[in-house]
């Protein structure tokens, strides 16, 4: 294997064979020790959540495979913490895709004096270029277009996938009496220009709420694998 990425969370490896093998750590971001999936840096080390967060990647993958949805996903191997998958370019230097179900976060700090927290939302798609020194902007469809980092018709594939593959965890979710308020997707694309998902699933990409009240991602792996 060649290493070809080393990476916050997981380090990336290129097979014989043309895909890729990811390799997920027990590092995680935040900040002073405690753990923040909205930091950009690593602040501390959690034994055993890299097979935590692989585990949930591979029960929801193979759901959303199984739904018709394009994944990078091929495999895991739990005893190595890996997972394989097929290659793909990211959209520019990276795209993440933000579906929200409740007005919450960064949506309320930005448009607070329209609508109240927690209110219901019709599965709002918005997309934020990868950039810590920008604070991940916000780019638009148009915008998206204009710069070439993607086509109209890329872009409204990845909206309907972000769409099907939320409902599809807020369903599950709900069955165990928990309720997905928003979560972070990241899209790339195959040779021939399909979207895929890529990435992870994991708890630290979503906010989750149970009887009003928000459940901290590390406490969710435990309520979610229970």
């Amino acid at each position: 294997m060649k290493l070809v990425y080393k990476g916050k969370t997981k380090d990336v490896f290129e097979l014989e064979n043309g895909n890729y093998l990811l390799k997920f750590k027990d590092d995680c971001t935040g900040k002073d020790g405690v753990f923040d999936p909205g930091e950009n840096s690593i602040g501390l080390t959690i034994e055993g959540v890299g097979d935590v967060n692989l585990r949930m990647s591979d029960y929801y993958f193979n759901k959303f495979n199984e739904a018709g949805i394009r994944t990078h996903f091929v495999k895991v191997n739990f005893e190595e913490t890996t997972m394989e998958v097929k290659p793909a370019k990211v959209f520019g230097n990276g795209l993440e895709v933000i579906c929200r179900n409740r007005a919450v976060g960064s949506f309320i700090r930005r448009y607070g004096e329209y609508i109240s927290s927690g209110t219901i939302l019709p599965s709002y798609v918005e997309t934020t270029f990868k950039n810590d020194e920008l604070g991940d902007p916000l780019v638009t469809k148009d915008g998206l277009v204009v710069l070439g980092i993607m086509t109209e018709k890329q872009y409204d594939n990845l909206k309907e996938m972000t769409q099907q593959i939320t409902k599809i965890i807020a369903d599950d979710l709900k069955e165990k009496g928990l309720v997905l308020y928003d979560i972070k997707l990241e899209f790339g694309y195959d040779k021939d220009g399909n979207v895929m998902l890529i990435d992870e699933i994991s708890s630290g990409n979503m906010r989750v709420y149970k009887d009003d009240k928000y459940i901290d991602p590390m406490k969710l792996n435990k309520v979610f694998f229970a």
